[in-house]
């Protein structure tokens, strides 16, 4: 007799994913400040310098208000001490003069005398000037440039990650029931292949 039905079995199916257990270290990102401070040239430079001090020239050719009173007063001094001399002499000559002794003429005489004595030559101005040198100076400061550099690390973290088991069912199991016959007449007479049983026997 032919076979009329078939059946199939289908396993499952799947898929097993395993994922191991493991220690991550991240590290951290590390920074740097870099800070610039800026360098220079300074120069200072002082120029010659010529001191002239030529007062005492000037006041030996033309003397100032108040040099010209002192000399003023000077010379009244000594001419009255001159004139305090000269007098007492005069008066020691009258006090001494002898009878018939001409005392006025010889007064008379000592005043209109010449005068003796040397003679001092001099040049204008008498005094000299003052002449100050001072030698000229020059400083240079040059600084470089400074770079700072400011490094910022920070510590790295360890992390754990634990491991893991995934399940994947990709097929079902299945049975399967096929009828692989022909097709089924009612009544059988229908069959156009329809043989009648022989009965007879």
């Amino acid at each position: 007799m032919k076979q009329l039905i078939n059946i199939t079995t289908i396993p499952i199916q799947y898929e097993l994913r395993v994922q191991n257990a493991r220690l991550e270290y991240k590290a951290s990102t590390a920074e740097v400040e870099i800070s610039r401070d800026k360098g220079g040239m300074t120069i200072k430079s002082r120029p010659v310098k010529l001191n002239i001090d030529s007062s005492a020239a000037r006041n030996s050719v033309v003397p100032t208000t108040a040099r010209s009173v002192a000399q003023t007063a000077q010379k009244g001094e000594q001419a009255a001490y001159e004139a305090t001399a000269q007098l007492a002499q005069e008066g020691q000559l009258m006090v001494r003069a002898k009878i018939g002794e001409d005392v006025l003429g010889q007064i008379l005489a000592n005043r209109n005398q010449q005068p003796t004595g040397q003679v001092t030559m001099g040049f204008t101005p008498s005094a000299p000037v003052d002449i100050n040198y001072e030698a000229g100076d020059l400083i240079i400061n040059y600084e470089m440039d400074k770079l700072n550099f400011d490094l910022k690390v920070a510590n790295g973290d360890f992390e754990f990650i634990p491991g893991d088991i995934e399940l994947s069912i990709t097929q079902h199991p299945e049975v399967r029931i096929e009828y692989v016959g022909g097709p089924i007449y009612v009544p059988p007479s229908a069959d156009p292949n329809f043989e009648p049983l022989d009965v007879r026997a």
